[in-house]
Protein backbone atom coordinates (compact mmCIF):
# COMPACT_ATOMS: atom_id res chain seq x y z
CA UNK A 1 0.00 0.00 0.00
CA UNK A 2 2.80 2.08 0.94
CA UNK A 3 4.37 1.55 -2.43
CA UNK A 4 1.20 2.93 -4.28
CA UNK A 5 0.84 5.98 -2.47
CA UNK A 6 4.04 6.69 -2.98
CA UNK A 7 2.85 6.25 -6.98
CA UNK A 8 0.18 8.62 -6.60
CA UNK A 9 2.20 11.43 -5.03
CA UNK A 10 4.81 11.24 -7.56
CA UNK A 11 2.49 11.25 -10.68
CA UNK A 12 0.37 14.37 -8.92
CA UNK A 13 4.14 16.18 -8.68
CA UNK A 14 4.79 14.95 -12.68
CA UNK A 15 1.52 16.45 -13.72
CA UNK A 16 1.82 19.71 -11.39
CA UNK A 17 5.38 20.03 -13.20
CA UNK A 18 4.04 19.56 -16.61
CA UNK A 19 0.90 22.02 -15.91
CA UNK A 20 3.53 24.58 -14.30
CA UNK A 21 5.86 24.14 -17.48
CA UNK A 22 2.73 24.64 -19.90
CA UNK A 23 2.17 27.70 -18.43
CA UNK A 24 5.40 29.11 -19.12
CA UNK A 25 5.24 27.97 -22.57
CA UNK A 26 2.20 29.94 -22.69
CA UNK A 27 3.38 33.11 -21.40
CA UNK A 28 6.52 32.61 -23.68
CA UNK A 29 4.67 32.47 -27.01
CA UNK A 30 1.61 35.02 -25.37
CA UNK A 31 5.49 37.56 -25.11
CA UNK A 32 6.55 36.23 -28.56
CA UNK A 33 3.10 37.10 -30.32
CA UNK A 34 3.24 40.91 -28.48
CA UNK A 35 6.90 41.00 -29.41
CA UNK A 36 5.94 40.27 -33.35
CA UNK A 37 3.02 43.14 -32.89
CA UNK A 38 5.35 45.83 -31.42
CA UNK A 39 7.84 44.86 -34.36
CA UNK A 40 4.91 45.17 -37.14
CA UNK A 41 4.07 48.88 -35.69
CA UNK A 42 7.83 50.16 -35.31
CA UNK A 43 8.02 48.86 -38.78
CA UNK A 44 4.38 51.01 -40.13
CA UNK A 45 5.61 53.62 -38.27
CA UNK A 46 9.06 53.90 -39.27
CA UNK A 47 7.57 53.88 -43.07
CA UNK A 48 5.67 56.65 -42.26
CA UNK A 49 8.26 59.23 -40.82
CA UNK A 50 10.17 58.05 -44.13
CA UNK A 51 7.40 58.97 -46.26
CA UNK A 52 7.01 62.06 -44.04
CA UNK A 53 10.57 63.21 -44.23
CA UNK A 54 10.94 62.20 -47.94
CA UNK A 55 8.49 64.04 -49.73
CA UNK A 56 6.06 60.92 -50.54
CA UNK A 57 3.66 61.10 -47.44
CA UNK A 58 -0.27 61.10 -48.34
CA UNK A 59 -2.82 62.99 -46.51
CA UNK A 60 -3.18 60.03 -44.08
CA UNK A 61 0.57 59.27 -43.41
CA UNK A 62 0.20 62.10 -40.15
CA UNK A 63 -3.24 60.16 -39.28
CA UNK A 64 -1.41 57.26 -39.59
CA UNK A 65 1.63 58.21 -37.38
CA UNK A 66 -0.41 59.36 -34.27
CA UNK A 67 -2.49 56.23 -34.38
CA UNK A 68 1.05 54.09 -34.51
CA UNK A 69 1.84 56.19 -31.77
CA UNK A 70 -1.05 55.89 -29.85
CA UNK A 71 -1.05 52.15 -30.34
CA UNK A 72 2.79 51.32 -29.35
CA UNK A 73 1.57 53.66 -26.14
CA UNK A 74 -0.74 51.22 -25.40
CA UNK A 75 0.99 48.15 -26.01
CA UNK A 76 3.35 49.76 -24.01
CA UNK A 77 1.58 49.53 -20.88
CA UNK A 78 -0.35 46.36 -20.94
CA UNK A 79 3.18 44.87 -22.29
CA UNK A 80 6.15 46.83 -20.90
CA UNK A 81 8.48 48.89 -22.79
CA UNK A 82 8.91 48.32 -26.22
CA UNK A 83 12.85 47.88 -27.15
CA UNK A 84 13.80 49.22 -30.55
CA UNK A 85 16.32 46.80 -30.81
CA UNK A 86 14.22 43.53 -31.09
CA UNK A 87 15.32 42.85 -34.31
CA UNK A 88 17.30 40.00 -34.31
CA UNK A 89 21.23 40.60 -33.62
CA UNK A 90 23.57 38.69 -35.94
CA UNK A 91 26.15 37.24 -34.63
CA UNK A 92 28.99 37.46 -36.99
CA UNK A 93 31.29 40.44 -36.46
CA UNK A 94 32.95 42.48 -39.20
CA UNK A 95 35.73 41.12 -40.83
CA UNK A 96 39.23 42.89 -38.81
CA UNK A 97 40.71 43.18 -42.22
CA UNK A 98 38.10 44.45 -44.37
CA UNK A 99 38.05 47.46 -46.02
CA UNK A 100 35.20 50.01 -44.77
CA UNK A 101 36.40 52.56 -47.33
CA UNK A 102 35.74 50.60 -50.24
CA UNK A 103 32.33 49.39 -50.99
CA UNK A 104 32.29 45.85 -52.75
CA UNK A 105 31.16 46.45 -56.24
CA UNK A 106 27.95 47.36 -56.88
CA UNK A 107 27.30 47.99 -53.05
CA UNK A 108 27.57 50.71 -49.98
CA UNK A 109 29.02 50.97 -46.85
CA UNK A 110 27.80 52.58 -43.74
Amino acid sequence: MALMDKMKAQASQLAQKAQEAGKAGQSKLEDAKANRRADAMLRDLGAAVYAQKSGTATDQTAGDIDRLVGELKAHEAEHGAVSASAAPETDAAPDAGTDTETPPEGGFTL
